[in-house]
């Protein structure tokens, strides 16, 4: 016992363990960046897979899908589906609804992850409208031929501009990269400015206009897709005047001009011909 203790007493002995030591623990901030990379992957995967699951389903006009609640009960449950996103997705970002965002991830990063968890909660919700829909089995009408790659084409387009849109307004934002991105680099989350540029210049709401055209250049038409597109169309003309209104608080006059000079949802193709004088 003597011998050993004289032997940690050695001062290279000791050096040796606690180079050890510090070898074997974790590094600093090791937490920090798990639950980071952690929820990111979580929130990416989610994403893509929700995104995926809507172009697949809307392409089919929901005829195809793995919802098997029997009829009738399939109605209220489909009807569910529909109201459960936007319910959710419009209450979270009210004054209240953030708050409680915050507090979903336990500990001290849930605000800064914020951003992320609404990511990953809007995700998880569209994944489970779009992969648990029940079909009714009815379909009216299916494009062939020419007509078939025309509104595959419009229905591509529309995408394509719901993803630039997205770009143009935020791509850390739209993805939910911001929130786990800010904890990696241990700085608070900074939302870019006001969209101003892109799609946004023509504009005042090109994402909610650029879903609204995915839902109706379907290929596949049923009794489903028309109740989907109606619900969701109607969303997309109303849940806007939410967001113009935390927009006016956050941004000031700066909004008001770009709301005075720019349209809500249709473009202005010909310059005002009074300002043309």
């Amino acid at each position: 016992m003597i011998y050993w203790r004289n032997m940690l007493a050695d001062p290279r002995i000791a050096r040796l363990v606690a180079l050890i030591s510090a070898a074997l623990r974790p590094p600093a901030g090791a937490g920090r960046i798990a639950l980071a990379l952690a929820l990111g992957l979580i929130c990416h995967l989610l994403f893509a897979a929700a995104v995926l699951a809507m172009i697949v389903a809307m392409f089919f006009g929901l005829s195809e899908s793995f919802g098997t609640v029997p009829w009738p009960w399939a109605a209220a449950a489909n009807i569910a589906l529909i109201v459960q996103f936007p319910l959710a997705h419009s209450f979270f970002l009210t004054g209240r609804g953030g708050r409680i965002l915050a507090r979903l991830i336990p500990g001290p990063h849930g605000a800064t992850l914020a951003t992320t968890t609404y990511a990953v909660i809007a995700s998880a919700q569209l994944l489970a409208l779009f992969a648990l829909w029940t079909p009714s089995g009815i379909v009216w009408w299916r494009a062939e031929g020419a007509l078939f790659w025309v509104i595959s084409a419009a229905y591509t387009a529309s995408w394509l501009l719901l993803i630039k849109a997205s770009f143009d307004a935020g791509a850390e934002v739209q993805s939910g990269a911001l929130g786990w991105m800010s904890l990696l680099a241990r700085i608070r989350p900074v939302f870019p400015d006001m969209p101003t540029r892109g799609l946004f210049a023509l504009i005042r709401q090109p994402i909610y206009v650029a879903f609204a055209l995915t839902l109706w250049t379907v290929p596949v038409w049923t009794p489903d897709q028309l109740l989907l597109a109606i619900s969701y169309t109607a969303y997309c003309l109303l849940a806007p005047r939410m967001k113009e209104k935390r927009f006016a608080q956050r941004y000031g006059a700066d909004f008001a001009r770009y709301r005075a000079q720019v349209p809500y949802a249709l473009p202005r193709w010909k310059k005002d011909q009074t300002n043309a004088q």
